[in-house]
């Protein structure tokens, strides 16, 4: 699988296991390693907690109701349960961008980065030479996505989380960025989880748009034209998607990327601990289980991941399984997590 670009695997942290006797020395080991014999065991759990599937009908209730679920997840953590994933900076140093304030002069003479109404005379000068002429449907359509007013259309460089929870990636961001040409989006499910985020402090609309969405409904108009966005990112929500429509979904997020434009993406990866917990009447198809709570998760291998997001027309530029060991030193005990994260580039 494609890695860094000088063909390292870049790291979460360097904070290996070398003495398997000190494994209780600290509370995380970094790359670790996984053996035949433990992987088989992972698979014997795992063929065990999905010998019995649920019935179609509770498959059925379980995605008719699945925004009621998260709804109701929000309500009772609230914004308690979530930490600011600061560590993303580390994973996706595109994600942060600070720019000069030489940099931002630049811009504004150019007009590039001013707010509605603030263009230069040239820019609404051309805008008027280009309606006055006759032009296609295909080119009226193009213009009208040039020109029509939409949260952030003025903006240089746009990012859009899907999932964002209550904005635990997105405030990171805007923190990090003191980059005048940024505007991020974020989305979930979730009215709750978007009530959370316009609630929060930092929540500001000249720098912010957030909006509920089911990534899932294909008749969902975003509020974004096609090609408009530089980043999305897609941290552990592809997971409680179904299976069945994670192909739809990556497909037409891939149309809002500009070309040249990425997606970076973390989730759970098989054999996960998560995975390895369930215990058995909670699975609803291969690798696709409901929790406790009524929400439900999958957990990837890198194949099918690298085959999704590929056939959405998107190249592969990172695909690695990140193996952490994190310990209960007090109970002496051993978890064992799995994720994969993977970067996909559109191209230009």
């Amino acid at each position: 699988m494609a890695d860094g670009a000088d063909g390292s695997r870049p790291q979460f942290g360097n904070r290996l296991l070398s003495d398997p006797t000190k494994v209780f020395e600290h509370n995380a080991w970094d790359n670790v390693e996984w053996d035949s014999e433990q992987e088989k065991a992972a698979q014997q759990k795992i063929n065990e907690n999905s010998l019995i599937k649920l019935g179609e009908d509770e498959q059925a209730l379980f995605e008719e109701k699945a925004g009621s679920f998260w709804d109701e997840f929000y309500l009772q953590h609230q914004n308690r349960f979530f930490k600011d994933r600061h560590w993303l900076f580390t994973e996706f140093p595109e994600l942060s961008g600070p720019v000069t304030p030489e940099h931002f002069d630049a811009l504004q003479m150019s007009g590039n980065n001013l707010p509605p109404g603030k263009e230069t005379q040239s820019s609404n000068d051309s805008k008027n030479d280009s309606a006055a002429g006759e032009v296609t449907d295909d080119e009226l359509t193009s213009t009208r996505h040039c020109v029509e007013e939409y949260p952030g259309h003025w903006k240089k460089k746009r990012i859009l989380e899907v999932g964002c929870g209550v904005g635990n990636t997105v405030f990171p961001i805007l923190e990090a960025n003191n980059d005048p040409t940024l505007f991020v989006y974020c989305c979930d499910f979730s009215s709750n989880a978007i009530n959370l985020v316009k609630e929060h402090p930092d929540y500001n609309k000249d720098r912010c748009h957030a909006f509920v969405c089911d990534i899932t409904d294909s008749t969902f108009v975003f509020p974004v034209p096609n090609e408009s966005l530089d980043i999305i990112i897609l941290i552990f929500v592809l997971s409680a998607i179904h299976p069945d429509k994670m192909q739809a979904v990556i497909c037409r997020l891939s149309k809002l990327l500009k070309p040249g434009g990425l997606i970076v993406f973390r989730d759970y990866g098989r054999y996960d601990m998560a995975q390895l917990r369930f215990k058995k009447g909670k699975c609803l198809s291969d690798n696709f289980y409901v929790r406790g709570d009524g929400t439900r998760v999958y957990f990837f291998t890198q194949d099918e991941l690298s085959q999704m997001f590929q056939e959405a027309g998107l190249n592969e530029e990172q695909n690695y399984v990140d193996r952490r060991l994190q310990v209960n030193r007090g109970r002496q005990l051993k978890m064992y997590r799995i994720w994969i994260q993977c970067k996909f580039r559109k191209p230009r």
